[in-house]
């Protein structure tokens, strides 16, 4: 019996893409988590940048599809950053060192602002399940959008032009991006 309900739970889910993952924060305001800097004194809420429309993104040293997606994450930073956007690179289950090395090798987008999450806290509180993983906050505060898994420029570039216009994010029927 429970081999019959575990089948059918997989089964329903043949055809859809395993990066679409519906997340409860989607139209609800982003978590309120102090973390430190990555590599400056001090710390960030992502209260302090309500006014701005912020893309915070969960990565790793580690995570070969982080690495993937960097140099799109930094391009959008750049080419956002006049536009009142702000990107926030969460480093999720790393070491200082690590992350530092990955960014003196990949780059840091202008504008860019890194931070370590000790104990996952900001994790848990956005409910990230594996890395990397992006959500698009609006200048309210509110959550807006997900991507789960590897993002690319196009996507990236799809979604802020949407919440800039004050529009919402469509859905992606290739489940790269998951909207309410």
């Amino acid at each position: 019996m429970i081999t019959i309900g575990i089948g059918a739970a997989f089964g329903s889910r043949i055809g859809e893409d395993p990066n679409v993952v519906d997340s409860p924060l989607i139209g609800k305001p982003a978590p309120e988590v102090r973390v430190p800097e990555l590599e400056r004194p001090g710390s960030l809420s992502l209260s302090e940048l309500r006014g701005q429309i912020v893309v915070v993104n969960f990565w790793a040293s580690w995570c070969v599809a982080c690495r993937d997606e960097h140099p799109a994450l930094t391009a959008a930073a750049t080419n956002y950053r006049d536009r009142g956007v702000t990107f926030v690179g969460v480093d999720h289950q790393d070491q200082r060192a690590a992350a530092i090395r990955f960014l003196d090798e990949l780059g840091r987008g202008d504008g860019y602002r890194y931070v370590t999450d000790p104990g996952s806290e900001l994790s848990v509180a956005f409910g990230v399940f594996g890395i990397p993983e992006t959500f698009f906050i609006d200048r309210n505060g509110t959550v807006v959008a997900k991507i789960s898994g590897a993002s690319n420029y196009e996507l990236l570039a799809r979604t802020l032009d949407d919440v800039l216009a004050g529009r919402e994010p469509t859905s992606r029927t290739e489940g790269e991006t998951f909207q309410r």
